[in-house]
Formats: structure tokens, C-alpha cells, sequence
């Protein structure tokens, strides 16, 4: 029935003509991707300046989908794991679906929520993630087609489910890297039903959303990893090949483009930041001075934190724990890579076109916009690199906003639009051999959210509030 239910959503899009819908379907975009070649969103934007409308929202750090007039959140609010779709003209609440899991996940509670990934639409139907759930999927009109229940996500460290499903292929796909049991995971589109799992033994810590490149020929579901950037086949989950040493541990979303895909990451404890030795580590947290250290001997502010120290998950860390950790580090690069075509196995040393090493991102994805790939490193750092050759147009160029950044940047009508984690919004000048700032605004709460950008409206979701940011039409 409830296949039926979805052919007949799509046979209604089908006749409606969505070629020239406006839409930013997923995370970062269309494929991820960060940039719209069509969006002209206004500069000037700030709490008073160029607001169309603002809403109380709930907190949770995913990001807006956008279908047409319809825009798509999750959240977690009243013990719920939501779906909701907002009037994308007003901001009005249209719909709100919720689901109450047996248990929710283990996560960070200030950086992260139950309800972090962003939800996926194709026109037709919406699909949520959730860890501590699974997914489920629903028309347009907020009517459940289906649902496809999954054990509780473990994520590393304990930090929470980060990664979004990908709409590709009349399918669903998700990447589930866990503490044990990790795989690509894809599901029938109109049913929710298995299509493919592939397991993923080797990875152990992945926020990253996976993309699609068409690579000679071939698409393939590209996936952040552990230590590994890996290529899967779309129609059959079978791996196409593997970039090994990567960083260790995976936040940010690979983009494609120019010929090339392009994933840029960073982990601490290389060279910029690194760890202490153990002797170190224990001098400065082992309270009791027994050798080992638990959680309650952490004070408030790094207990979460430190929990992802804990790899045997046995509520304290030892020096068995502090070498692994130290262990899997070592093995990894800070890197940003681009990737060549037409490579199949292990392409390590054969299909990396050029490499970089500094001015690299931690959690904010890249993003790839008119011959550039563009990063922006904790600390207001912001590097340009052009993405035929590698060369660094400026590096680690400090702006006014620093601190942590979250959100990934967008771009849009040549500017880049940036936000830090403790809410200021940064609009540059796309190209330049140096950044040129635009625009700067302070929001006064943190941003975790990466915005959206569709016709003239720039969207942003901020702790507590989503704003629509536009020229009000003339009446």
C-alpha cells in the first residue's frame, strides 16, 4: 500500500513540470555540492537587515532542505524525533511527524542532538535519518509512505549521528559508521526496502555525507572514512576504489566538480595540535592517581568530549585506550585531495591529482564555486585553492569572525557566505588573491546549521530561530 502510495506522489511530480523548481534537496545542497549557479541571494543580511520572516525553532544542529515552496527540517522536541515542513513563502508550520524511539543514542549534548542529519527530498517524497531510529519517509504532505527501523547508532566517541541520507537513483542511501558493524546502507526509494549493505569493517569514525561522482561512466557513491576516502557503485554497492591515508577521523562531505572530486579534512593531533603523551595526560586529569581515568574525574566542559577516549567502553581510559587512539592518528594526513577519473582499486599513488596540507577544515565541508575550492579552518582561516592545479590563490587568511566553525560555507552569485559557531556571518567576494569582505553581521547565538540558498532568499538556522533573508517584493 504504501508503495502504492509513493508511485502514484510520483506520477503527480512527474506531470507538474520540476525542472525549473527551485531546490536545495540535501545537506550542502544539491550533490553537496555548497554553490547554486542560479541563486542571487541578498548581501546585506543581519537580524534587522533584509529578514523576510523568523521563526522559533527547536534546537538541533541539522540544516534546511528545500523543495519548491516546502522547506524541510528535523529536530528533537517533545521526546520526538521530527520531520518538519515549513512554508517556504511565510515560514509556517505546514506539517510536523514525529517518532518516538525505545532509546535514543548516545550524543554530545551541547555540540549535538538525536535529531542532527538533515533530511533528503527528490520532489516526490522526504527521508529522515535518525540514529537512534533509522528511516523514514514521507510525501510531501507529511503522509508516512514507509519506515525502515535500524539498530541504535553507536557513533565514534559517542558524539552522536552526523552524516544525511543521499536521494540518488530511485534509491536512499546512508552511510551507518559505527563502533562496530559499520556499512553503506541503500534502500528502495518507493519502498524503504534493502537493496543493498555493504559492511565497512575498516571504518570506525565517519560525520561525512556521502555524494554521487560519475566517474567514466560509472556512478558511484563517494564515502568519508577512517583513514580512507572509498567509491561504491550506485547500482550495486560493490567498491570501486580507495584512497588510503586520509585523516583518522571524518567530519567533513567530499564535493565533485571540474572534472574531479575534491574532500578536504582535518583531525587533531597532527603537528598543528598535538596530543599530549600519556604520562601527560594522566598527570593532568587522573584525579585519584589509580592509573586510569573516568568520566567523573573530566570536569564539565571536556567530559563529552573525552568520552570517545573510551574505546573498550568500559566508563574509564587507560593506556591501552590512549595508545589506539594515538595509533590510528598517526596513520592518517590532514589532507585536501583532488581526485582523477578513471581509477579503479586501491588509486592512492596512481589518481590524486594534487594534494594541500594547510588551511584545512575540521567539521565545515568545502565548497567548490567557480574554478575554486574554498576552506575555512577553525579560527577564521580561509583558504582558496584552485581546483584545476592546487595552487593557493591566499592561505589561512584570517578573518574578523574566528572561533570554531560548523556550518559549512555556501555560495551564490559570486559570494561566499560564511558562519562561525559563535553566530557571526561572514559574505566575501568570490575570486581575489586575497578575501574581500562584503558583509558582517552578528547573530548573538551560536550557528551550527549550513545555510541554504534558492532563488533570491538566503535561509539560515541559528540555535533557537530560522530566518528567510530576501528582497520583499514590490507590491
Amino acid at each position: 500500500m504504501r508503495a502504492l502510495a509513493c508511485f502514484a506522489v510520483f506520477v503527480a511530480a512527474a506531470c507538474s513540470g520540476y525542472g525549473a523548481t527551485l531546490a536545495w534537496p540535501m545537506f550542502h545542497g544539491a550533490n553537496g555540492s555548497g554553490a547554486s549557479s542560479e541563486a542571487k541571494p541578498p548581501v546585506q543580511i543581519s537580524p534587522t537587515n533584509s529578514v523576510l520572516w523568523k521563526i522559533d525553532v527547536p534546537w538541533s544542529p541539522s540544516s534546511p532542505a528545500i523543495w519548491d515552496e516546502r522547506l524541510f527540517l528535523t529536530t528533537f522536541a517533545d521526546d520526538e524525533l521530527q520531520t518538519r515542513c515549513y512554508s517556504r513563502g511565510d515560514g509556517k508550520l505546514a506539517w510536523s511527524r514525529g517518532v518516538k524511539p525505545d532509546r535514543l543514542e548516545v550524543y554530545h549534548k551541547t555540540e549535538s542532538s538525536p535529531a542532527a542529519s538533515t533530511p533528503a527530498t527528490d520532489g516526490r517524497c522526504v527521508v529522515s535519518y535518525f540514529g537512534s531510529f533509522g528511516l523514514i519517509c514521507y510525501d510531501l504532505e507529511g503522509r508516512e509512505l514507509w519506515r525502515h527501523p535500524l539498530p541504535v547508532a553507536l557513533s565514534l566517541g559517542g558524539y552522536g549521528t552526523a552524516t544525511s541520507p543521499l536521494i540518488a537513483g530511485g534509491k536512499v542511501v546512508v552511510v551507518r559508521d559505527r563502533d562496530e558493524g559499520s556499512s553503506l546502507l541503500a534502500l528502495d526509494l518507493a519502498t524503504g526496502k534493502r537493496v543493498w549493505e555493504t559492511p565497512r569493517p575498516d571504518a570506525y569514525g565517519s560525520f561525512g555525507t556521502p555524494i554521487i561522482w560519475t566517474n567514466a561512466g560509472v556512478e558511484e557513491v563517494v564515502v568519508p572514512g577512517s583513514l580512507r576516502l572509498k567509491a561504491y557503485a550506485l547500482a550495486t554497492g560493490k567498491e570501486d576504489w580507495v584512497i588510503n591515508g586520509v585523516t583518522a577521523f571524518a567530519c567533513t562531505t567530499p564535493v565533485a566538480g571540474e572534472g574531479m572530486l575534491y574532500f578536504a579534512a582535518w583531525s587533531d593531533g597532527k603537528a598543528d595540535a598535538p596530543w599530549p603523551s600519556w604520562e601527560k595526560f594522566l598527570e593532568e586529569h587522573d584525579k585519584n592517581r589509580d592509573g586510569v581515568i573516568t568520566f567523573d574525574e573530566f570536569d564539565d566542559a571536556s567530559r563529552e568530549y573525552y568520552r570517545g577516549l573510551d574505546v573498550n567502553r568500559n566508563g574509564k581510559v587507560d593506556k591501552e585506550d590512549y595508545d589506539q587512539l594515538l595509533a590510528s592518528i598517526a596513520k592518517g594526513e590532514n589532507v585536501l585531495l583532488a581526485v582523477k577519473p578513471g581509477g579503479r582499486g586501491d588509486i592512492t599513488q596512481t589518481h590524486v591529482a594534487w594534494k594541500a596540507t594547510r588551511g584545512l577544515p575540521y567539521v565545515a565541508s568545502p565548497v567548490l564555486y567557480d574554478g575554486r575550492v574554498y576552506c575555512i579552518k577553525n579560527g577564521g582561516m580561509l583558504s582558496s585553492f584552485d581546483a584545476k592545479t592546487g595552487k593557493s590563490h591566499y592561505l589561512q587568511e584570517r578573518l574578523e569572525a574566528g572561533g570554531s566553525y560548523y556550518s559549512s560555507p555556501v555560495a551564490a552569485d559570486g559570494h561566499i557566505y560564511l558562519a562561525s559557531l559563535n553566530g557571526k556571518v561572514t559574505v566575501i567576494k568570490a575570486g581575489g588573491d586575497r578575501p574581500e569582505i562584503l558583509h558582517e553581521a552578528n547573530f548573538g547565538e551560536r550557528i551550527y546549521a549550513s545555510p541554504a540558498v534558492v532563488g533570491n532568499r538566503f535561509y539560515l538556522r541559528t540555535r533557537t530561530a530560522l530566518y528567510a533573508f530576501g528582497t520583499p517584493a514590490v507590491p
